[in-house]
């Protein structure tokens, strides 16, 4: 694996966080450091230099739950995001393409960072893509609505999706289009190589509503998916409460216990993506309510114990 990759890696995993990582789980996480305890802390720490050279904010910040206190790493979103610039149209679709290419493959960080239009110079005066990632058919004309805030039209299961595209992104292997899903009048998120037929142009300007482009991209994971909405009542535990509130927002809680404890709500359209944030909390967080959801966790945890 090279340093750069690495480098990419090692950011994704402290921006794709809801919490500050320990320095043994980011060794976990993050593939391509040395073997030896010394050797991947002298090697983290050149990286860790590194990304704040480049601007990327690694930033140190108390782990909650952690007795004796800890402190972890994380690159806080709203600071990494930086300042709007104002781009045009045009100039945001090409830099939002251009960020969607990410994971470059046996190329030097002055060449990725000189060259994020997707070529590298080989050296011998011929040019050739990066990597080959998948091109579902319906790519192209979902990157052009969403530039120029069109509606488009797909199939999508066994129904016909009416959707204003916002951002169109590639992670884990598969291409995302999310927006506004006017069959459901909710924000909703769709894998592209699941979309059923052609991306069809409505013909419409997408209308304007009150959640933007970078509002959506503020939505939680378990607010972006295509599942049925329901309302997950979660109780958490009075030592992980004070970050959950911070990170959720006091709106989200709807009852506080003599004991410090609380209940938030959420809205979910992505089950698997609350399952997971609830597992974050271990034993410190329980789904109460709706007995469906509570009897999912309960069926997945059950099957990994057997």
């Amino acid at each position: 694996m090279s340093k750069l990759e690495r480098l990419l890696n090692l950011t994704a995993a402290l921006l794709d966080t809801p919490r500050p990582l320990l320095i043994e789980e980011i060794r976990e996480r993050v593939e391509g450091y040395p073997d030896g305890d010394d050797a991947f802390k002298r090697s983290f720490e050149r990286d860790k230099d590194e990304l704040r050279t480049m601007g990327i904010p690694v930033t140190l910040a108390p782990v909650p739950g952690t007795d004796p206190p800890r402190e972890g790493y994380r690159v806080d979103r709203r600071e990494y995001a930086g300042a709007d610039p104002q781009l045009a149209a045009d100039e945001l679709a090409a830099l939002h393409l251009a960020a969607t290419f990410v994971r470059l493959d046996g190329v030097d960080g002055e060449d990725a960072l000189r060259r994020l239009g997707g070529l590298v110079d080989t050296g011998v005066g011929a040019q050739g893509p990066v990597a080959d990632l998948p091109t579902p058919p319906g790519l192209g004309p979902l990157f052009a609505a969403a530039r120029d805030a069109r509606a488009v039209t797909f199939g999508y299961g066994d129904d016909t999706r009416r959707l204003e595209p916002w951002t169109v992104t590639f992670a884990k292997g598969r291409w995302y289009v999310a927006g506004f899903d006017q069959v459901r009048g909710a924000e909703r998120r769709f894998r592209v190589d699941r979309i059923l037929g052609d991306v069809t142009d409505t013909g419409s300007a997408a209308e304007p509503r009150p959640s933007t482009r970078r509002d959506a991209s503020r939505l939680a994971a378990w607010q972006m998916g295509d599942d049925e909405p329901v309302r997950a009542l979660v109780a958490i535990d009075a030592d992980q409460a004070p970050w959950a509130t911070h990170h959720l927002g006091a709106d989200a809680v709807v009852d506080t216990h003599d004991d410090g404890s609380v209940v938030v709500a959420l809205d979910v359209t992505n089950r698997e993506a609350l399952r997971s944030f609830v597992l974050t909390f271990l034993e410190h967080a329980e789904i109460l309510e709706p007995a469906e959801l509570r009897d999912d966790m309960t069926r997945w945890l059950e099957a990994r114990i057997r």
